[in-house]
């Protein structure tokens, strides 16, 4: 099956040939303080669709500072150190953040709401048209662990 997306670097590949399951601009301070972003363009996976190539080359480290034994981890290239993608212990989700793992930006769909926006933030609601929400869409389901 050809991937539709395709990230993580030159010794670590990381492909879909489906569709996002969830596709937002994360305002969430996670992700400011992993990224130094002032929003990210998150999208999540259902876990077995996003593929990766070398997995013994993959070093984990916590997402979140803060619950180092939380459910997401960073991973990273063992060789470049590179940041390949956000993987799910729980196994229902694999996260892609284009800009900074790897992919074609004009290629990957662009975010359809804003997530985890609060007043707190200190700067102006966003006004781009897209639905602004204070965590996730009200509609997202998370998916079934394996």
């Amino acid at each position: 099956m050809t991937a539709k997306y395709s990230g993580g670097c030159s010794h670590v590949h990381v492909t879909s040939a489906a569709e996002p399951i969830d596709n937002h601009e994360c305002h969430c301070n996670v992700c400011k303080s992993v990224t130094k972003q002032h929003t990210t363009h998150v999208a999540f996976f259902n876990y077995g669709d996003l593929k990766v190539d070398h997995a013994e080359k993959i070093k984990r480290v916590p997402f979140n500072a803060d619950n180092p034994g939380g459910p997401l981890e960073i991973c990273l290239c063992t060789e470049c150190n590179s940041v390949l993608m956000l993987d799910d212990k729980q196994r229902r989700i694999r996260v892609a953040v284009p800009n900074v793992m790897g992919y074609d930006t004009d290629k990957f769909p662009k975010a359809t709401y804003h997530a985890f926006w609060d007043e707190s933030k200190g700067y102006p609601r966003p006004s781009d048209g897209r639905p602004v929400y204070a965590g996730l869409r009200p509609d997202f389901a998370w998916p079934a662990g394996s």
